[in-house]
């Protein structure tokens, strides 16, 4: 059974027809999903003592329920060095249609992979693991299975992609840390299956894994129509 505070967010969001990030990314934490530290800031100034705790560099999104694609429209701002790029980011933003504020997290590096879920009308929810981030229309190296997902599915998802070899450590690089990534993508699968009633798709890209961690960077759940 979902948490109130899942539904909650679902049912605040029906208005847009999509979940805005932040909203995203606690609905995430809440099921045991590794996120980002982040603050939702609406002034320059909670956005700079938030930066002051966790410390630079620092990521800036714009959040905004009319801009769903942030980087196609300049809305995102990746390494941010001090507190005067941070004024001048909130005040280009600010300029933007429908602004809300800012999105201000830490900056999480690693292997930048994508994972998405759909609900296909016949088979129900379809789970997707690729290469993430810039390159995912490029290489299109993507695996998919149904819902729900457990651990020998997850080593077969891996095996299936062309560049599985990057996340076991290549040439020199730092495998990632697949019991992590096993676990987002079991935990994440679990999520799916109890709000495919309410969903269209969710798409995680970035996510970003390391020997240590793999983290939600950017996140978008798109809900059915009602």
């Amino acid at each position: 059974m979902l948490k109130k505070e899942i539904r909650d967010i679902l049912s605040a969001s029906r208005g847009t027809g999509w979940v805005l990030e932040p909203d995203a990314k606690r609905l995430f934490s809440l099921v045991g999903l590794d996120v980002p530290r982040f603050i939702w800031a609406t002034a320059v100034e909670e956005a700079v003592r938030f930066t002051a705790k966790i410390g630079y560099p620092i990521v800036m999104k714009v959040i905004s329920p009319q801009i769903v694609h942030k980087s196609e429209g300049n809305g995102v701002a990746v390494g941010i060095g001090n507190d005067g790029e941070v004024g001048e980011t909130f005040n280009r933003f600010s300029r933007m249609e429908g602004f809300a504020g800012v999105l201000v997290e830490e900056m999480i590096v690693g292997l930048e992979l994508m994972v998405g879920a759909k609900i296909d009308y016949q088979f129900g929810p379809v789970i997707l693991l690729g290469i993430g981030g810039t390159g995912v229309e490029i290489y299109r190296d993507i695996s998919l299975r149904m819902a729900p997902l457990g651990q020998g599915d997850v080593e077969s998802m891996v095996k299936d992609l062309k560049a599985g070899r990057l996340l076991k450590g290549y040439r020199g690089s730092e495998p990632i840390n697949l019991s992590e990534l096993t676990r987002l993508l079991v935990t994440f699968s679990g999520l799916v299956m109890g709000v495919q009633e309410r969903i269209e798709s969710i798409d995680l890209n970035p996510v970003m894994c390391s020997s240590t961690r793999c983290v939600v960077a950017d996140a978008r759940i798109m809900l059915k129509a009602s």
